[in-house]
């Protein structure tokens, strides 16, 4: 596949801008950066550029707004729309440009979600089979992952070719999932992020947001702790992906994706997050130039310092990573009885089984779940931790022992357990000791 021009509808948003970087380094392709605004695309264009780290791309990029829009689709071998999470808007753009595509050109949504199928009707007959789901993650220059997405129309031979396009020119981690909510990746980490904010409220008077990621932190397979990275992504995304989640979807973990009520109060006056300055934290530049963090605390609504939690089963656990004691590491999680060490286990349990589960139903093989949480999310992958825990027989057992009946009673560990290979990726790299 030979993909020369490139337009990214929406470039001036983190994505948009940073798909565009990497279409126009990898790809050597002429990228139209297009925007509501002159003024964002060209700032867009320099985030682009920094965003792969090579000013030689910057004559890829051209900075375009929506007046361009007949120039830009006409010339493109590829477009991809990586407006704002909003069905109405995303038909809006369709409904725009579909007079000027070409009829070789294939179309992408970023989207991080929406129903592929309900998106492709906006179509005609004839440009269906050229759309699909086209879902990096971010920051895609560090994030290899690309979740790609048919729907009943997609052309199987031009799906193929954009993923080898995307493997081969683009240096993807290229997985194929089914038309479901919030697709793989979204769907296992945003269920482990939720909880954790749920938890959060739950365990308020222990401390609430700082007291939960300190208990899952990098010593548990993640780069960032799953609070400080909804904050990261922003409250108001977390909050799009997990209410379709919510809404759209009636597993035995529906009641994970329910968006805690303070969160929702947060979104409500705008802290919503690292994009806003404010949100579960704040960064805060001292007189004396010093930084310091900030966390809401929710019993009090207010910000107050983050503490600085030390608990007994992670700190042996930091100390056994540190010197590449794995197996002693997970002796002293497996072996604390804390009520700490006990949540931390529960995550860790509750994190495999639904990417097991949530892989078998809507991914190419069972180690879709890996490949997405790994390269997605830069997470330990599920058939990983069962590695690290010992082998299926182990992991099966700690489950019967820790977690309660009324758990127990949702799933069938016979068969989600059943003929479980060994993971592809090396668990050890994951579980930082820090």
């Amino acid at each position: 596949m030979n993909i020369k021009t490139v337009t990214v509808i929406g470039a001036n948003g983190t994505m948009g801008c940073n798909i565009s970087g990497i279409y126009a380094s990898f790809g050597n392709a002429k990228v139209y950066m297009v925007c509501r605004k002159q003024e964002d695309a060209e700032k867009a264009k320099m985030r682009a550029t920094m965003s792969v780290k090579a000013e030689t791309i910057a004559e890829n990029l051209i900075a375009k707004t929506y007046e361009d829009l007949e120039e830009c689709i006409s010339k493109s071998d590829l477009i991809i729309e990586s407006v704002f999470e909003d069905l109405q808007v995303k038909k809006d753009i369709y409904s725009k440009i579909t007079k000027y595509i070409l009829p070789h050109t294939i179309i992408g949504t970023g989207t991080s979600g929406l129903s592929i199928n309900e998106l492709s009707n906006c179509f005609s007959e004839k440009l269906r089979p050229h759309f699909m789901g086209i879902h990096m993650y971010n920051p895609p220059y560090n994030m290899t992952l690309c979740e790609v997405i048919p729907s009943k129309y997609t052309d199987k031979k031009i799906l193929e070719e954009i993923k080898d396009y995307l493997r081969s020119v683009l240096h993807r981690n290229v997985v194929e999932v089914k038309d479901e909510p919030a697709f793989m990746g979204n769907r296992i980490g945003f269920q482990f992020i939720n909880e954790a904010l749920q938890y959060a409220e739950k365990y308020k008077d222990n401390g609430g947001i700082d007291y939960i990621d300190s208990i899952l932190g990098p010593f548990t397979g993640r780069s960032m702790a799953p609070l400080t990275t909804s904050d990261f992504v922003g409250l108001d995304v977390h909050k799009a992906i997990v209410d379709n989640i919510f809404t759209y979807t009636n597993d035995y973990a529906h009641d994970t994706f329910q968006l805690p009520e303070f969160t929702q109060k947060l979104i409500n006056e705008n802290k919503l997050g690292r994009k806003s300055g404010i949100g579960l934290y704040q960064s805060v530049v001292n007189s004396d130039g010093k930084k310091t963090i900030n966390v809401y605390d929710i019993e009090t609504d207010c910000y107050r310092l983050k503490e600085k939690y030390v608990f007994p089963f992670s700190k042996q656990m930091i100390h056994e990573l540190r010197v590449g004691n794995y197996k002693k590491a997970f002796e002293c999680l497996l072996h604390n009885n804390s009520l700490e060490s006990t949540i931390c286990i529960h995550f860790l349990i509750k994190y495999v089984i639904y990417g097991i589960v949530t892989t078998k139903a809507i991914g190419e093989n069972i180690f879709s779940a890996d490949d997405v949480m790994a390269s997605g999310f830069n997470w330990v992958p599920p058939l990983a931790v069962i590695d690290a825990f010992g082998g299926v027989r182990v992991f099966k057992n700690v489950i019967l022992s820790k977690m309660d009946s009324e758990y127990l009673a949702k799933i069938d560990i016979e068969e989600i357990l059943s003929d479980i290979p060994v993971s592809h990726y090396d668990y050890r790299p994951f579980f930082k000791a820090k």
